[in-house]
């Protein structure tokens, strides 16, 4: 999908274009730089929330770090979020998403927890998945503590992270040993195919064509352009998505991600999910958290605070008690 000027959603314009004019898409060389950037974040949180770190072991002897907020006053029977950051499986870290996380606190005084995942020019698939899952599990366990409540764990991310949402949701649903109630993968990173007319030739601001390109052979590996790439490294070749919690969504027309995004909620209402998501008409790739000031940005972030709010009310899911598989 070529995309010209004038396509592009007119608050987002002028900007959009400068970002075309000085930037053609990520490299392995661009993601690096990026990871040293934001080394200066780590370790740190600006909002007026309570912040704890905690740290993990692997298999391997190294450490996960879970970034772990809850409101300053907290309260009892709140839900809790596990939310996944974005960067397309190779950059970033949770605290760049502070601003999201600080929106669901003080709407309902959750508990979230947010991973440092293994990037993949580290560690490719699955380690990503399997450090979310590992956050999943810590956060299943140890919720009470800060007052949440077992039966209403919900998952949530942005590009990438949007991407891991859904895989380790159906990664739960599988094992049987977590109960999500709720899921918001937000325009997700979730289809290496990369064959869907907003997907080819995309040349978009902030996030094209060519950065889907390079971020899927970083995060696949050996896995990249085979037919049997697992559901759970990406989410779109899952065929049986039944049993899976309440979504909602919204992703950006011009954005690389948008048929991807509309396919996958539109397969999980027709395997009987509810389902909410919209398209917003004129915009890019990560547009709400570039371009936050921005009316369409406040627009997008009201109808995703709008879905939590019904969700928070609204849905639920009982742990297990059964033995999850292996």
């Amino acid at each position: 999908m070529q995309v010209t000027k004038a396509m592009i959603h007119p608050e987002l314009r002028k900007a959009g274009a400068g970002i075309r004019l000085v930037f053609s898409g990520f490299s392995k060389r661009t993601f690096r730089v990026a990871n040293f950037v934001m080394r200066a974040m780590k370790g740190r949180c600006k909002s007026p929330l309570r912040y704890e770190q905690i740290f993990l072991p692997r298999d391997d002897g190294s450490l996960l770090r879970l970034c772990v907020y809850s409101p300053v006053s907290p309260r009892e029977g709140v839900p809790g979020l596990l939310w996944l950051h974005g960067g397309g499986y190779a950059m970033g870290c949770p605290e760049q998403d502070e601003k999201n996380i600080r929106r669901f606190i003080d709407a309902s005084s959750c508990l979230v927890v947010a991973p440092d995942y293994r990037l993949s020019l580290d560690a490719p698939y699955p380690a990503a998945l399997e450090d979310c899952h590992a956050a999943l599990l810590w956060l299943k366990a140890n919720g009470k503590q800060y007052g949440m409540r077992d039966d209403q764990i919900m998952v949530g991310g942005v590009s990438a992270g949007g991407g891991l949402a859904a895989a380790v949701t159906l990664y739960a649903r599988d094992k049987g040993d977590v109960a999500i109630a709720y899921q918001m993968p937000l325009y997700p990173m979730m289809d290496d195919k990369m064959d869907t007319p907003s997907a080819r030739d995309n040349d978009a601001p902030v996030w094209n064509t060519k950065s889907s390109d390079i971020g899927w052979r970083l995060y696949l590996g050996d896995w990249f352009g085979k037919d049997d790439v697992p559901v759970y490294a990406a989410p779109a070749r899952c065929v049986d998505l039944t049993g899976l919690p309440p979504v909602c969504s919204f992703v950006g027309s011009i954005d690389p991600f948008r048929d991807e995004t509309v396919g996958h909620m539109e397969r999980l209402r027709a395997a009987g999910t509810e389902v909410e998501y919209q398209v917003f008409e004129g915009c890019f790739h990560g547009f709400d958290t570039v371009f936050t000031k921005t009316q369409i940005a406040q627009d997008a972030n009201d109808y995703l605070m709008a879905c939590f709010d019904h969700a928070v009310a609204h849905c639920f899911s009982a742990q297990p008690t059964n033995e999850p598989t292996a």
